[in-house]
C-alpha cells in the first residue's frame, strides 16, 4: 500500500509541480476558442446614392458530426434537406463524417429559416451570424459592378477592385468552451471588434443605365448579334452616366452565367472603329491647317493605296465634295485622300493625344489598352486604312472619350466612373478632379462638330440617329471584324457615337454591336440604339432644346 500510494504522490507532483505549466497550456487551448467577427461590406451605389450592392444579414447552418448519435441522423438530414431545398443523401453524408466537428451545410440563409431550423432543437446542429452580398438590379451594370466570392471578398469589376475598400476588417473574439460545446460562464473573452467597410459610390445613374442595358439587349437580340454595348458621358465632367453590356450577367446567379458574359466589354472588348475614327484624322488635317471644312476634293469611288486598291462603300461617279461632305457621306477614299495632306507623325501624334493606344485613365476594371502600331511600322496600304478606322484596335470607353472631347470645345476630360468613397465615419468623400488636356483648338473642334452634325442630317449617314427637336452631331462606324475562331476578318462591327444638343453639347452615346447579322451597318443598326437611349438620358437629365437650327453646310461645290 506505502508502494502504490508513493506511486500516486509520485504522479501528483509531477501533474501539479513539474508539468502544471504545460498542462495548463493544452488545457487551455482545448477551452479558450478563436472565432472571426466578419466585418460588414460597403455598399456601391449609383451617383444618386442608390444601391446596386448591398451587405445583407445572413446565417451559415453548420452540423458537428460527433455531437449527433446514430439514431437521430435520419432525422436530421430529413430535416434540413426539406428547410434547405438540399438532397437528403449529401446531408447525410456529411452527418456520417464522425471525425470532424465543423461541417457547413449552407450558407447565405436568411435568418428567418435559419431561426427555424434551429427551434427543432436538433443536437449537433448550429447557425453561424454571416453577412450576405446581394444586388437589387440583378443584372444592371454587372460587368462593371462585379460580384464576390463565398470568402467575402471580390472576384471581379468594381467589387475586386474596390475589394480592400469594401471589405472592412475582420474582428476576432475568444471565448472558453466546455466539453459540451457551451460557454463557460463567468470566464474572461477577449474581443476586438470588427471594422466596417467603406461605401464606394459610382458615376452612374441607375435609370440611365437601365434603359441603355434595356436598348442594347433589345438590339442585340434584333440583329442576332454576338454582343453589344453602350457608353453614355457627360461632356462637362468626363464621368460616365452609363455602361451597358449585352449579354449582362446576373450578379445574384453568376456561377449560372458563362465566364464570358462576366467582364464588362465597354472596356476589354478591343474593336476596330471605322468610320467613327474618321474624326481624329479630321481632327489632325484641320489642325495643321492644310485643310478646312469647306475645303474641296474631287472624290472618286477607289484609290490605289500601295498594292492594294480601296472603295467607298458604295460605286459613285468622282463628285468635287466638300471635306463636310466627306465626312457626312463617310467616304472613305475622301478620307485618305485629307489624310495625304498630312505626316504619317502628325497622324500617329493626333491618336495619342486623343487617348488611343493607352488606358483611358477611368480605373474602370478589365480596361484594356487598344492596338495602335507606330507610324514607322506602318505598310503601304496601313497608312490609308488607318485613316478610316481599319487596322488600329480600340475599346467602346476610348471612342467614347474622342467624342467627348470634340464635343467639349477640344478639351479632353479624363473619364471617371469613381464619385467618391465614405470615410470610417460614414461622411462622403468626392474623388479628385479629373485631368483635363486640350488636344485640339476650340475653332477645330467646334468645325469636326459641325461637320458631324451634318452627318446626322439628311444627306448624311446617321439619319436614324436624329431626335425630333434636338441638334445631334454624330457618326456612324462600319468595320470589317477580326475574329480570334476564323482566324480573319468575319462579320461586322457596326457603331454610332454622337452628343447633343450639338451647339451646346451635355450629353455624348455611343452604341457598338458585335457581329449583327440582321443589317451590318451602323447607320441601321447602332444609331438606333443612340436615339433610344439618347432620348430617355435627355429626359431624365431635363435637358431642353436649345431651340436654334443647324446652319446650312455645303458637301458638294456648287451645293
Amino acid at each position: 500500500m506505502a508502494f502504490v500510494l508513493s506511486l500516486f504522490a509520485g504522479r501528483l507532483i509531477q501533474l501539479q509541480g513539474l508539468d502544471s505549466k504545460v498542462l495548463q497550456a493544452k488545457a487551455a487551448l482545448q477551452r479558450v476558442q478563436p472565432e472571426t467577427l466578419p466585418a460588414r461590406r460597403g455598399s456601391i451605389t449609383d451617383v444618386s446614392g442608390k444601391q446596386l450592392a448591398v451587405t445583407d444579414d445572413a446565417r451559415e447552418i453548420y452540423v458537428d458530426p460527433a455531437d449527433v448519435t446514430p439514431a437521430a441522423r435520419d432525422q436530421i438530414a430529413t430535416t434540413l434537406a426539406l428547410e434547405l431545398n438540399l438532397r437528403k443523401e449529401d446531408i447525410a453524408a456529411k452527418l456520417a463524417k464522425t471525425t470532424q466537428r465543423y461541417i457547413v451545410v449552407a450558407r447565405n440563409i436568411d435568418p428567418p429559416r435559419a431561426n427555424k431550423i434551429m427551434s427543432y432543437q436538433f443536437k449537433g446542429v448550429g447557425t453561424k451570424a454571416t453577412y450576405r452580398r446581394s444586388y437589387p438590379g440583378d443584372t444592371l451594370a454587372g460587368g462593371l459592378i462585379g460580384f464576390v466570392g463565398f470568402d467575402g471578398h471580390g472576384l471581379s469589376g468594381i467589387e475586386q477592385t474596390y475589394d480592400k475598400v469594401l471589405a472592412g476588417q475582420d474582428g476576432k473574439q475568444s471565448v472558453e468552451i466546455g466539453g459540451d460545446g457551451q460557454r463557460i460562464p463567468m470566464t474572461r473573452t477577449s474581443r476586438q471588434a470588427p471594422v466596417p467597410g467603406r461605401d464606394v459610390r459610382l458615376t452612374i445613374d441607375r435609370d440611365i443605365q437601365y434603359a441603355a442595358q434595356e436598348a442594347i439587349a433589345k438590339q442585340v437580340r434584333a440583329s442576332n448579334a454576338r454582343s453589344g454595348s453602350v457608353i453614355v458621358m457627360d461632356i462637362k465632367t468626363g464621368q460616365i452616366v452609363a455602361m451597358a453590356n449585352a449579354p449582362e450577367v446576373d450578379l445574384n446567379d453568376w456561377q449560372s452565367a458563362p465566364e464570358t458574359d462576366w467582364g464588362n466589354r465597354a472596356v476589354s472588348e478591343v474593336f476596330e472603329p471605322g468610320s467613327t475614327n474618321k474624326v481624329i484624322t479630321a481632327a489632325g488635317a484641320i489642325e495643321s491647317g492644310a485643310v478646312t471644312p469647306e475645303t474641296v476634293f474631287r472624290v472618286p469611288d477607289h484609290i490605289t493605296c500601295a498594292d492594294r486598291e480601296i472603295s467607298d462603300a458604295h460605286p459613285h461617279v468622282p463628285e468635287p465634295l466638300t471635306f463636310t461632305g466627306i465626312i457626312a457621306e463617310s467616304s472613305n477614299v475622301g478620307t485618305i485622300m485629307a489624310a495625304r495632306q498630312i505626316t504619317d507623325q502628325r497622324l500617329y501624334n493626333m491618336f495619342r493625344s486623343f487617348g488611343f493606344g493607352a488606358k483611358s485613365g477611368a480605373g474602370v476594371p478589365g480596361e484594356e489598352e487598344g492596338l495602335l502600331p507606330a507610324y514607322q511600322d506602318w505598310s503601304g496600304s496601313q497608312r490609308c486604312t488607318i485613316a478610316y478606322g481599319q487596322g488600329i484596335s480600340v475599346t467602346a470607353l476610348q471612342m467614347a472619350s474622342v467624342y467627348q472631347t470634340i464635343a467639349n470645345g477640344g478639351v479632353r476630360i479624363t473619364p471617371s466612373i469613381i464619385a467618391g468613397t465614405t470615410d470610417e465615419h460614414g461622411r462622403f468623400v468626392a474623388a479628385a478632379a479629373p485631368k483635363q488636356t486640350r488636344v485640339v483648338s476650340q475653332t477645330t473642334a467646334d468645325g469636326i462638330a459641325g461637320m458631324l452634325e451634318a452627318a446626322v442630317g439628311h444627306d448624311g449617314t446617321g439619319t436614324a440617329a436624329s431626335i425630333d427637336g434636338y441638334r445631334v452631331a454624330g457618326k456612324t462606324g462600319t468595320a470589317m471584324r477580326y475574329d480570334e475562331k476564323c482566324k480573319g476578318y468575319c462579320g461586322y462591327t457596326a457603331t454610332f457615337v454622337g452628343f447633343t444638343p450639338a451647339d451646346a453639347p451635355r450629353l455624348v452615346a455611343l452604341a457598338v454591336i458585335q457581329d449583327p447579322k440582321n443589317g451590318h451597318y451602323g447607320g441601321e443598326v447602332a444609331a438606333p440604339v443612340f436615339k433610344d437611349v439618347m432620348t430617355f438620358a435627355l429626359k431624365s437629365r431635363k435637358i431642353p432644346p436649345t431651340g436654334t437650327k443647324a446652319p446650312h453646310v455645303v458637301l458638294r461645290a456648287g451645293g
